[in-house]
């Protein structure tokens, strides 16, 4: 079994900066895939950043050039660098990894997903 712990969200004003991690443990033999997610108030989850294990990126048009999503493989530990904050960023983020994990000399890759958490930006 894996564990996502998330840290890092909490209150901004329009134009600051926040980091969050989202840090893997247990039965870990690689993160292949990663993605950050997020969802407000009455709206759908969408993607907003993802890394695939060949470390290529993209990004929701919406925060191109303000997000960085990059990866700690030592620390299994994966990142979100949001600058340039907006009121519109407002949101729960939740990150969400594909890992490999090795059980009964077999190996499988399962998705996790991490128990969000919450991103304000005031005006």
């Amino acid at each position: 079994q894996v564990q996502l712990v998330e840290s890092g969200g909490g209150l901004v004003q329009a134009g600051g900066s926040l980091r969050l991690s989202c840090a893997a443990s247990g039965n870990i033999f690689r993160i292949n895939g990663m993605g950050w997610y997020r969802q407000a108030p009455g709206k759908q989850r969408e993607l907003v950043a993802a890394m695939a294990p060949g470390r290529s990126t993209n990004y929701a048009d919406s925060v191109k050039g303000r997000f960085t999503i990059s990866r700690d493989n030592a620390a299994n530990t994966v990142y979100l660098q949001m600058n340039s904050l907006k009121p519109e960023d407002t949101a729960v983020y939740y990150c969400n990894l594909d890992v490999r994990s090795i059980t009964g000399g077999t190996i499988k890759t399962n998705n996790y997903w991490g128990q969000g958490t919450q991103v304000t930006v005031s005006s």
